[in-house]
């Protein structure tokens, strides 16, 4: 890996010995940049970051082309959660690795709880701000022939990490294992950044002439020990690199690293796809939203305004 590439990555690792793989994502400025264009308050912004890391982390450990979406749906003061990853393809000509995420909440909901001390906030986000909902993911696959797939599972658990391991343990095929964390960290100015890290495990299934039942059990409940250590701090750390963190957690039984993948902050907003969807508004609705002769839209995204003729909104085909 070139000494540049330490953050807003993707990095593949294996753990041969256990008959385990993964994938470390750290994200920085892409991330930090991105929730700088929203004014979201400090625990809603952690809960994007960490649904963003998620969103990235399962995504690149799988292979296909298109678009992979984590939404959390609840009742409670953030009353939806989106993130998606999107692999580069000639209609988006975005690249690949681009990421985005965005909150719904109530602002008078989320006043009103006990969130304790100190800049940011507590570490049960689920029940908290989600409340009861479902969490889905959901793969989009380029191409008119390909099948959409999608996985929906009740919000549980404290954090995301641990709503996604509802969602792994209903899967019979998906023997895995994630960890999260997400924090602001004060810089080298004193400013303080968002920073994010996600650590996805994943059993391979097993060879003939490697490990035995019961020692592909013991080492897979190792690895999911080892990587439910991983902390925040190191997550979040700029100090410490890809490489030194998964050999920090994983040296014992040997870890291999691959070629990463970058990862950025890109919103697939412009103008004709903002015209697309106001041709689906009535012209009641359209009538609605002007205000002095204009129709303005803003993409939840990337809080990007778009401003129209009203005439030319009203009279699209």
């Amino acid at each position: 890996m070139t000494p540049e590439l330490t953050d807003d990555l993707s990095q593949p690792f294996q753990v041969e010995a256990c008959d385990v793989r993964g994938r470390l994502v750290r994200l920085g400025a892409a991330l930090d940049d991105a929730l700088a264009k929203h004014d979201y308050p400090n625990p809603v912004a952690q809960l994007v970051a960490e649904a963003v890391a998620l969103a990235a982390t399962m995504a690149t450990a799988l292979k296909f082309d298109g678009i992979f979406t984590l939404q959390a749906k609840g009742d409670g003061p953030v009353s939806l959660l989106v993130a998606d990853y999107r692999t580069g393809t000639s209609e988006n000509d975005i690249g690949s690795g681009a990421l985005r995420g965005y909150a719904s909440f109530d602002a008078e909901r989320l006043a009103g709880l006990e969130l304790g001390p100190g800049p940011e906030p507590r570490t049960a986000p689920v029940p908290l701000l989600l409340g009861k909902g479902y969490l889905a993911f959901t793969i989009d696959p380029a191409g008119e022939d390909m099948e959409r797939y999608q996985g929906i599972v009740d919000l549980s658990g404290a954090n995301l990490a641990e709503a996604a391991h509802a969602y792994f343990a209903q899967s019979e095929q998906l023997a895995a294992r994630v960890s999260l964390g997400a924090a602001r960290v004060a810089g080298a100015d004193g400013r303080r950044r968002w920073r994010a890290g996600g650590l996805l495990v994943q059993q391979l299934p097993a060879k003939a002439g490697g490990l035995g039942p019961e020692e592909r059990e013991e080492a897979w409940e190792r690895v999911k020990a080892l990587t439910a250590t991983a902390k925040v701090q190191e997550f979040c750390d700029p100090a410490l690199p890809p490489h030194d963190l998964l050999y920090r957690l994983y040296h014992e039984d040997g870890v291999r690293v691959y070629e990463p993948m970058a990862l950025a902050a890109r919103c697939t907003c412009n103008a004709d796809r903002i015209l697309g969807i106001l041709r689906s508004f009535t012209a009641e609705e359209i009538n609605h939203i002007v205000a002095d002769g204009q129709v303005a839209a803003t993409c939840q995204f990337c809080s990007e305004t778009y401003r129209f003729p009203a005439e030319m909104v009203q009279n699209l085909p």
